[in-house]
């Protein structure tokens, strides 16, 4: 090498330039390397997510299915209630025949059938006859069985009778007020 103070200088500034550019490199692939285990945590971090989220509906699913069942049983179980009131029911009837006796309201007067009704004017007596016979016909009733009861997961169904009775509420507010 001659000793040519710009040439000395021009090599000393190369040389400083490759160590800058080799700092440079180095610090790039150390930002890569972080960055690389920043996407792996959160790769882990969304498959621990992903886990939670699948616990979730398994458990909310088995809550829903142990709901459906329990309104199962209590279906059943109101089934079988009906079943065994109208067995009694028939019984009751049955015997009633069986002993000769005729139940109640079962025959139809011409009294019964032209007189306008019970009234304050009427005998006690025929008032506690008639009386007796709308209860035998509320027991026969209350013995059918009634539509079938929808499950608890209707909700759309208590939203629906709130508005209804919400709009009668109203029309009769409004026909008082007139």
């Amino acid at each position: 090498m001659s000793e040519d103070p710009d040439k000395t200088g021009a090599a000393t500034a190369e040389a400083d330039a490759q160590a800058r550019r080799t700092e440079e490199e180095a610090r790039a692939a150390e930002l890569r390397e972080e960055l690389a285990a920043t996407d792996e945590r959160r790769a882990e971090e969304d498959e621990a997510k992903a886990r939670e989220a699948v616990a979730a509906a398994e458990k909310e699913e088995s809550k829903k299915e142990r709901k459906r069942r329990e309104a199962e049983e209590r279906r059943v179980a109101a089934a079988a209630e009906a079943e065994r009131a109208r067995e009694q029911a028939g019984n009751a009837a049955d015997q009633a025949g069986a002993t000769g006796a005729t139940p109640r309201g079962a025959t139809v007067s011409g009294a019964a059938v032209s007189s306008p009704g019970v009234g304050s004017e009427s005998d006690p007596k025929a008032a506690a006859a008639a009386g007796a016979g709308s209860r035998a016909q509320q027991e026969r009733a209350a013995s059918r069985p009634g539509p079938p009861v929808e499950g608890p997961e209707k909700p759309e169904l208590y939203v629906a009778a709130a508005f209804a009775g919400a709009f009668l509420f109203a029309r009769i507010l409004k026909r008082i007020a007139e």
